[in-house]
């Protein structure tokens, strides 16, 4: 037995789909929205609220600059989940096998369309060997109760085994504060620095 289906009724339930299909996606940009609002616009956690106090001045990249950052990796970004972005290292932290909240190694920055970064994240790095030697217990780096990722050798950075951790403290991230990528980070305005 054949079922004739009705053209009018197919194009009535088809129109009623797509009309709440943008609905639904407005719905969820506009929550991601809230959330990113809220997150930039309220007292932050701790650490988070730490990170913030210790590098506001360098949401100039010049300023940045000025004290010693320097660009290093291009930027840094994945195929599947987003980027990390531009990251600006100061040197002279790295290898002292310590972490310092006031301090961080590493300064990541997005690039702008038209030219500029924005101050998106800082990364504190402790090389293992270093780390480890000096903490014999072979506890990993925890600063103000958030326990470092650990990164083997050899590594798509070209590091050697390190201890990191990423803190999204000027851009919100919904793949958590402390997370490596940033979904809503892209390098595609990256030109090179």
């Amino acid at each position: 037995m054949k079922r004739r289906i009705d053209p009018i009724l197919i194009g009535f339930v088809g129109a009623a789909l797509l009309a709440t299909v943008p609905a639904v996606a407005a719905a969820v940009t506009q929550a991601e929205q809230d959330a990113a609002w809220n997150f930039m616009h309220h007292r932050a956690g701790p650490l988070v609220q730490a990170v913030r106090d210790a590098t506001a001045r360098y949401r100039d990249v010049s300023q940045a600059e000025a004290d010693g950052y320097t660009p290093v990796l291009g930027c840094v970004s994945g195929p599947d989940m987003g980027a990390m972005g531009m990251h600006y290292l100061k040197a002279s932290l790295l290898g002292d096998g310590m972490v310092d909240v006031a301090h961080p190694e590493l300064l990541v920055y997005e690039p702008l369309h038209g030219g500029g970064a924005r101050l998106v994240a800082v990364e504190y790095l402790a090389l293992a060997d270093v780390w480890d030697g000096a903490h014999a217990d072979g506890s990993p780096p925890l600063l103000m109760g958030q326990l470092f990722d650990h990164t083997d050798a050899p590594n798509r950075f070209r590091l050697p085994a390190h201890y990191s951790l990423h803190v999204w403290a000027w851009k919100y991230n919904p793949a958590g504060v402390f997370s490596m990528w940033n979904p809503r980070v892209s390098c595609a305005a990256f030109t090179g620095v």
